[in-house]
């Protein structure tokens, strides 16, 4: 299907699935690529990734005058619910950004609807750009289970818990960032001994269980977090990794370091609670930077959980091609674009947590701030994903059992004895897909 017009950007209105499909046009024909490379994706204009994805469009067009982009901007919703009976078909997308994790990417890979990137990786050097356990989300094996096997999927931005505080209240009480998990909680006692809830927390949402996760990671190594997230080999969850998060935050709720009310509070609350300043600090991930940002009149900055080698955080989402795709090695040149200097530096700039960017290149001194805690992370090869990841459903089974160790209505045995028995059920379904 040779064009001779080049058309620079074809940037469809964000719509039902099934219309933008007909848009595309492929055929589907899987194999030699004709002249047009179909785009899907879900980012703002505007965001750090949407500004990047369009240089990188800006660069293919550049080097493939022939050839005729099309964007079609589609909703996460769209194509998380849609995209097994989309990629069925033969109209599909050349390449196409997807999310990560065993119960999409995985799903979708171990049912032959994703082009295996294996090859590509190694010659584009893909598997040089992007540590262990950024490849661990583009990795899946057979099962559909992500850390091994093939690559489906290249990340290009990350995202990662941390640690956002009050400058000015930190500087009236005269602390200073902590470094260790003890300094961290001498800060907080300094802040309840002035009468001031230390931590902006929120327990019937995510953001207590990743407060958990990061205390199960200050006693754990990365095969606890293989067995784990990965299931290479056993959890011990009365071990001494959970058993210690779970003591440990046991003892700040009663030492009042969260609010007694944290329990039916959403991430909402909490990010606003900081925001506003009833709060010093905020553990929570790098996806609220750029409303803090926004809102926030408070100074404030950003340090990574004290004491730390292995962080909360993992890839962003994923680059895939369809396996009925038309035009499969023109997404691999795309998706390389999107790793290279001139288009990481744009998700720098702009606080999108680039995968192999500079952060010598960002001007504004909080994005660079938290550009470098993420790189500190990638440079210990640190990320250990999310507490909810491992099994379908279990995002609720963490929630759950939190907010009861919040109203003090469970032990922290009993807590672990929640935790366990789901994940087990869950593993075991999953291994016997």
């Amino acid at each position: 299907m040779l064009r001779s017009r080049k058309i620079p950007f074809v940037a469809a209105a964000t719509v039902a699935l099934p219309l933008a499909l007909a848009a595309c046009g492929n055929g589907g024909s899987g194999g030699s690529d004709d002249q047009t490379l179909t785009i899907w994706h879900y980012e703002n204009d505007d965001s750090a990734m949407g500004q990047a994805w369009a240089r990188a469009i800006e660069i293919f067009e550049e080097e493939n005058p022939d050839v005729e982009v099309v964007v079609e901007k589609q909703t996460f919703e769209q194509i998380q619910k849609n995209a097994k009976i989309v990629l069925t078909g033969d109209d599909v997308p050349d390449v196409m950004e997807y999310n990560k994790g065993n119960a999409t990417a995985g799903q979708l890979a171990a049912q032959g609807l994703l082009t295996p990137l294996t090859d590509a990786a190694e010659e584009r050097g893909w598997t040089d750009k992007l540590s262990g356990s950024l490849q661990t989300t583009a990795t899946y094996d057979e099962q559909g289970l992500m850390g091994s096997g093939e690559w489906y999927g290249v990340p290009n931005y990350g995202e990662f818990v941390g640690v956002y505080y009050n400058k000015e209240m930190f500087a009236e009480h005269g602390l200073e960032v902590p470094t260790t998990l003890e300094e961290f909680e001498t800060v907080m006692q300094t802040f309840v001994d002035a009468g001031i809830t230390p931590l902006a927390e929120a327990g019937a949402e995510y953001p207590m269980g990743q407060l958990w996760y990061e205390l199960v990671l200050a006693n754990a190594d990365r095969e606890f977090v293989d067995r784990y997230q990965l299931f290479d080999g056993e959890v011990d969850f009365h071990g001494p990794e959970m058993t210690a998060a779970t003591e440990t935050l046991d003892e700040w709720i009663k030492a009042s370091y969260v609010a007694d009310d944290s329990a039916a509070l959403t991430a909402e609350d909490m990010g606003v609670s900081f925001i506003n300043g009833t709060y010093p600090m905020m553990v929570s991930g790098s996806w609220w930077f750029g409303r803090v940002v926004e809102e926030m009149d408070a100074d404030w900055g950003q340090f990574n959980f004290p004491g730390n080698t292995l962080q909360v955080g993992s890839s962003g989402n994923l680059w895939v091609v369809p396996a009925n795709a038309d035009s499969p090695d023109l997404a691999e040149e795309f998706i390389d674009i999107t790793l290279r200097p001139e288009v990481q530096d744009v998700l720098a700039e702009k606080g999108g947590l680039p995968v192999a960017g500079d952060a010598s290149v960002i001007s504004d001194e909080r994005t660079k701030e938290l550009t470098e805690n993420f790189q500190a992370i990638l440079d210990e090869d640190g990320l250990a994903f999310y507490p909810d990841w491992p099994v379908p459903g279990y995002y609720d089974v963490v929630v759950s059992q939190l907010q009861s160790l919040i109203n003090q209505s469970k032990t922290p045995d009993e807590v672990l004895d929640g935790l366990q028995t789901p994940y087990e059920e869950g593993k075991a379904d999953l291994l016997d897909s």
